[in-house]
């Protein structure tokens, strides 16, 4: 067979061959473009990892500005609270002394007034005795043709009203 014969012929120049490509690409790929690559994923691995720190210390930093925020939050609505219930107990106080103040104005005008009533309902019953007076002197008069005195018709209405 002549494909056999010839094979040992040209195996040598295929070996040679393989091992000047292998070696160029070797040196090329391996030496030349591999670091530059390995370098650059290298630093990109780097960067992630600085850039994942950073993001961590941002939201640890984030976590206590909020808390912080949090607390300041609270002690403000505490102190907005406190300032409510003082205004409010203020405006209750002022409310009383504004409540007090017109009841003690209602008290004396009531007092006042039950002073007229009673003033005017004595004057009344002083002019009810006179009338009463008067009359029963004409009454006496007219029936028992009698002169009684002003002083003893008043003095015997004021009897009689006393006593029923």
């Amino acid at each position: 067979m002549p494909q056999i014969a010839q094979l040992a012929a040209t195996y040598a120049s295929q070996i040679f061959w393989l091992l000047v490509c292998f070696g160029l690409v070797f040196f090329v790929i391996g030496r030349g473009m591999l670091p530059g690559v390995v370098s650059t994923i290298d630093q990109r691995n780097k960067q992630i990892a600085d850039d994942l720190g950073a993001a961590e210390a941002a939201r640890a930093a984030a976590d206590a500005e909020e808390q912080a925020w949090r607390i300041a939050e609270g002690k403000q609505r505490a102190q907005a609270h406190d300032l409510i219930a003082a205004a409010k107990a203020e405006a209750a106080r002022n409310t009383q002394a504004a409540l007090d103040a017109a009841s003690a104005r209602i008290e004396e005008t009531t007092a006042a007034a039950e002073a007229r009533i009673a003033a005017a309902r004595a004057a009344a019953q002083g002019e009810v005795q006179d009338v009463a007076a008067q009359a029963a002197q004409d009454i006496v008069s007219r029936l028992a043709g009698l002169s009684v005195s002003a002083e003893d018709a008043r003095g015997a209405v004021q009897g009689v009203l006393a006593h029923g």
